[in-house]
């Protein structure tokens, strides 16, 4: 099940980034609206980080070399929680830029369920809840979280091309 839920993200991220450019990809809908490159970047990192501490590997951004290529005026542990408004306008990148991150980050992760067997995923990876995280709990938690940005991207690729801006 969790193959198949994280198998879903990189292909729905792609129809939605694939074709635009970087006047698209960076429109917004409103001035506080987030943008498709702000949404794509920022589901990649939500899942790059999130599962990589709660199996204890190093993020894809940083391991390999990432934060360097799209050098956002960011520290690089930022996966734009909390960003403001002015932080998703920084969010500039070509649609390969933010497509090839994304694919990296799904091949850690299917690598990582991969590693997995069924008793891992009891293992609690985080103790600030009630009831305290599992690994299965969190690896389902951050795949949903990740569909739910590429629906918001693809709905704002929507509206941009019935407005004739995509």
């Amino acid at each position: 099940m969790l193959e198949d839920l994280y198998g879903r993200i990189g292909p729905a991220v792609t129809r939605t980034v694939d074709g635009l450019d970087e006047e698209a990809l960076t429109a917004r809908l409103d001035p506080g609206a987030n943008t498709v490159a702000w949404l794509a970047w920022h589901l990649a990192r939500g899942q790059d980080a999130q599962v990589a501490a709660a199996v204890g590997r190093d993020q894809v951004w940083t391991r390999d070399g990432w934060a360097r290529r799209f050098g956002l005026p960011f520290d690089d542990a930022a996966t734009g929680y909390g960003h403001s408004p002015a932080d998703v306008a920084r969010v500039r990148a070509r649609g390969d830029l933010l497509l090839g991150y994304v694919h990296a980050v799904q091949v850690e992760s299917r690598d990582v369920l991969d590693s997995l067997d069924a008793d891992d995923l009891d293992r609690v990876v985080d103790e600030d809840w009630d009831p305290p995280v599992t690994l299965g709990v969190r690896l389902v938690s951050v795949a949903v979280d990740s569909l739910e940005h590429a629906g918001q991207a693809a709905y704002v690729r929507g509206v941009l091309e019935r407005t004739g801006r995509a």
